[in-house]
């Protein structure tokens, strides 16, 4: 199991760089709609991460909502509706249609959402867990 904790981590780790990468140097639609694009990406892998980080512990996760549940109660999380208002984010990108939604998150993702994958991967990749 540890092997697949590291490996797990290691590319969580990965797609959080290029999404932060993104988020610094978006300067217009398509680089906004990229950053869009690698927040689905870090998304999956992150809830996918904590459920195997969860089941480690003896904790099964079928669902986001349910990892980001347990997760809180362990204290891997400091607030649960950040990562419950990313989940509605992310269920949204695939339905986005206009450009103001689309700004929206973009926003949501860069004020928010990266400093809250941040805290969580470092408490992650420190053990704390």
């Amino acid at each position: 199991m540890k092997k697949e904790l590291e490996y797990s981590l290691r590319k969580l780790e990965s797609a959080f760089v290029r999404l932060k990468e993104g988020v610094e140097t978006a300067k217009d639609e398509l680089g906004e709609d990229g950053v869009i694009q690698r927040f689905e990406f870090t998304f999956e892998l992150f809830w996918k991460t904590l459920r195997i980080f969860l089941r480690d512990k003896g904790i099964e996760a079928g669902t986001p909502r349910d990892a980001f549940k347990e997760a809180f109660r362990l204290e891997w999380l400091n607030e649960e509706e950040p990562f419950l208002d990313m989940l509605e984010d992310k269920n949204k990108t695939s339905h986005i249609y206009d450009r103001e939604a689309s700004l929206e998150i973009f926003k949501r993702i860069k004020e928010n959402y990266v400093s809250a994958f941040k805290i969580v991967l470092e408490k992650l990749t420190r053990g704390i867990y």
